[in-house]
């Protein structure tokens, strides 16, 4: 019988990100508290933007953000805000997105993996994703759910279960 496995990654959804944004972004226009306050939020290249007059209203705007991402089904460890820096009359603030799971963290999670995992479970890295296999599939789910259980700094989900 052949070993089974299931890849360890840190994707986005681009789409629901996107999705997430526009929904931010037609909220800040509508709601009462954010007029005449140049609030705004928007794409810049790869990363969000967000910008308002003062620097509690530039963090008001991320709480928005941060809400439509959450219902969307993004975990928020995908999201890595800055803090808001005055540019002229308004305040921006730079929110990067994390994808994929460096090399420390997935050290990390390999650690973990042979630690706390039952015997016989193996963990390799494969550029930004980690490969999981086991003789048996109940290993692989028990590591799923110990890995679940860690509070890690990244967003992960469990892929190609076979």
């Amino acid at each position: 019988m052949a070993d089974s496995s299931f890849d360890i990654v840190s994707k986005l959804d681009r789409q629901e990100v996107d999705n997430a944004l526009n929904q931010a972004a037609k909220e800040v226009a509508n709601r009462f508290d954010f007029r005449n306050v140049d609030a705004g939020i928007k794409w810049s290249g790869e990363s969000i933007e967000i910008q308002a007059n003062t620097e509690e209203r530039a963090n008001a705007v991320l709480d928005v953000l941060k809400d439509k991402l959450v219902k969307r089904g993004i975990s928020l460890k995908a999201i890595d805000a800055g803090e808001p820096k005055p540019s002229g009359k308004v305040h921006k603030l730079g929110v990067g997105l994390k994808e994929g799971i460096e090399q420390d963290d997935a050290k990390k999670i390999g650690k973990i993996i042979r630690e706390e995992g039952p015997k016989g479970v193996k963990a390799q890295i494969q550029g930004d994703e980690l490969r999981v296999t086991s003789k048996k599939r109940d290993d692989l789910q028990e590591v799923i759910a110990l890995l679940k259980g860690k509070n890690l700094d990244v967003a992960l989900q469990f892929v190609n279960y076979r």
